[in-house]
């Protein structure tokens, strides 16, 4: 099983920038994909970014060209650098991991766009 603990979050007024951090358990060398989503208040879980194995990525359109995800492995650690944040990008944000043994989640951390 792996878990994952979320941090990073918090309130940023629009324009800013914030950095997510998803800390695993154990080693993250061996996940072959690992993802960002978000949720909304009354809105459906959306996918946000993904960084798979050899770090190929790939971004939500909503996100691209604002956002950079990666991953420190020595620290088993998944990042999402996200600039320019919009009042839409308000959310709970959750990391999810994705193994041979299943996808495991985050329990997320609250992004919060306002001025």
């Amino acid at each position: 099983q792996v878990q994952l603990v979320e941090s990073g979050g918090g309130l940023v007024q629009p324009g800013g920038s914030l950095r997510l951090s998803c800390a695993a358990s154990g080693s993250i060398s061996s996940i072959p994909v690992m993802d960002w989503y978000r949720q909304a208040p009354g809105k459906q879980r959306e996918w946000v970014a993904q960084i798979a194995s050899g770090d190929h990525t790939a971004y939500a359109d909503s996100v691209k060209g604002r956002s950079t995800i990666s991953r420190d492995n020595a620290k088993n650690t998944v990042y999402l650098q996200m600039n320019s944040l919009k009042p839409e990008d308000t959310a709970v944000y959750y990391c999810s991991a994705v193994t041979v043994r299943g996808t495991f989640w985050g329990q997320g951390t609250q992004v919060t766009v306002s001025s």
